[in-house]
């Protein structure tokens, strides 16, 4: 893992992203080179046509999801995306090379080789995807530890990460009964620092279910560090493996003396300024849809077609969100809240659709130009269900420290959730987006949130 403006991104993920872009900027500076063009016209070139033709796929395989760090995910399903991303880069291609110069020689080739980047680029997502030749690019990663925490950290390693390689568990002092395979358990061979040597480690996870007494080798561990090897704490390992902070191990002390958090004036200006940009111009480019969206709610059902409703925004003060009804105007006519369930009978056939791809969610934008929520950040939730949760999660209020988003990292990252088991989830997911969020972050949000609409794999 790399850590990049506070966020961990997998090492195959930037991999992916320089191969891609250096294959679109080579395929283009060859032919023109080969075409018998200096250098002096190759650079500045490559830098305008081919750069921006490489830009727009990262965007656009960001968007399908094609540098998410999934598993599971089918050829089938690989081979659509990638007929989706062609769908919009091979135009997008054909239309940045247009502009060049009518006098450029062999201008048509230029613009086929370029097309046939893009071809490239999508045929290799999909064989990349699948190959399982990133697997000799994992961490060496051995366990301190062989409870019953050791056990939850290599159980989630391996879901997260079935090409993980753990080299084994390295029992603590006073581990008198492990829970872990005994085959997997480490034979010491010498110290700890020793042995990590010698299994040639990169990094060491302390998952130590008793940590006194003696039991933390803080002198060992830190050698392993002087040695070149990672060592994290089982909060850490969570925070960067799983993109989200596990509030089962940790502590106040650990989120007020750790890194993040950071509210500044600047940070809090440069969101501002992102959020009334992009708003006005994605309302600009769904007016369209908004207003179909509205006729079909219309036609369908009597009431409303925007409703009202008080939800808890920055710092625990109310406000009014604005949304596109999708359940009936009678959806709570006993007056007692409820939380919205998959296959909820109280939403309309119209309703069920723009849920699934978000287009309910539009009219919040009028809250963000209102300076109510932010394009990214925690969803907004009612007060009943704030007061029940907070008074049922450790640091659930901390999500309020932000202004609540129309999308987030929460929202993109885990699948619809009705339950305070659910809340919990996507807490530990608001609590990473909390504590380290950046710009840098906001993007990409926003590029997962186009994948999850195209895809109808929506989390609400």
């Amino acid at each position: 893992m790399i850590r990049i403006f506070n966020h961990y991104l997998h090492r195959q993920t930037l991999l992916q992203v320089f191969f891609d872009l250096g294959l679109i900027l080579f395929a283009v500076v060859a032919v023109v080179l080969s075409q018998g063009e200096s250098a002096q016209t190759v650079i500045p070139f490559a830098a305008s046509h081919g750069l921006s033709l490489a830009g727009c796929m990262f965007v656009i395989n960001s968007a399908t999801g094609f540098y998410q760090h999934v598993h599971n995910r089918s050829v089938t399903e690989s081979c659509a995306r990638a007929l989706l991303g062609l769908m919009f880069g091979l135009p997008l291609a054909y239309a940045i090379f247009s502009f060049l110069p009518a006098n450029t020689v062999h201008r048509e080739t230029i613009t086929m080789v370029a097309m046939a980047a893009v071809a490239a680029v999508m045929v290799h997502r999909v064989y990349a995807a699948h190959s399982g030749t990133q697997s000799r690019l994992r961490t060496r990663i051995l366990i301190f530890g062989s409870g019953a925490v050791a056990k939850t950290v290599g159980g989630t390693l391996r879901a997260a990460d079935p090409h993980a390689q753990i080299v084994g568990y390295f029992a603590g002092p006073n581990e008198e009964n492990s829970e872990v395979p005994h085959g997997e358990l480490i034979q010491p061979k010498g110290t700890l620092t020793e042995t990590a040597r010698a299994l040639d480690v990169d990094e060491i996870v302390v998952a130590l279910s008793e940590r006194r007494g003696g039991s933390m080798p803080l002198r060992q561990l830190l050698d392993c560090k002087l040695y070149g090897i990672r060592v994290v704490d089982i909060a850490t390992y969570f925070e960067k493996t799983l993109a989200q902070i596990k509030i089962s191990h940790v502590n106040a002390g650990w989120l007020i003396f750790g890194d993040g958090f950071n509210q500044g004036i600047v940070r809090t200006a440069v969101k501002r300024v992102f959020d009334l940009v992009s708003s006005l111009a994605i309302l600009v480019v769904t007016l369209p849809v908004m207003l179909v969206t509205a006729i079909l709610i219309k036609l369908e059902s009597p009431g409303a077609v925007l409703y009202r409703q008080e939800r808890v925004g920055l710092n625990g003060a109310t406000f009014k969100v604005i949304k596109f009804r999708s359940m009936r105007s009678d959806a709570e006519k006993d007056g007692k809240p409820r939380w919205a369930t998959v296959n909820d009978d109280r939403v309309t056939k119209v309703g069920r659709f723009i849920r699934k791809v978000r287009i309910d969610e539009l009219p919040q934008l009028l809250n963000v130009l209102r300076g109510e929520m932010s394009l990214v950040g925690p969803r907004p939730e009612r007060q009943f269900f704030v007061d029940d949760l907070v008074n049922k999660i450790p640091y659930y209020a901390v999500r309020h420290s932000v202004k609540p988003g129309v999308t987030g990292w929460a929202q993109v990252r885990y699948e619809y959730g009705s339950t305070v088991e659910d809340s919990i989830e996507k807490l530990q997911y608001d609590l990473y987006y909390v504590k380290n969020h950046t710009l840098f972050l906001d993007l990409l949000i926003m590029l997962e949130t186009v994948a999850v609409v195209l895809t109808g794999k929506g989390a609400r």
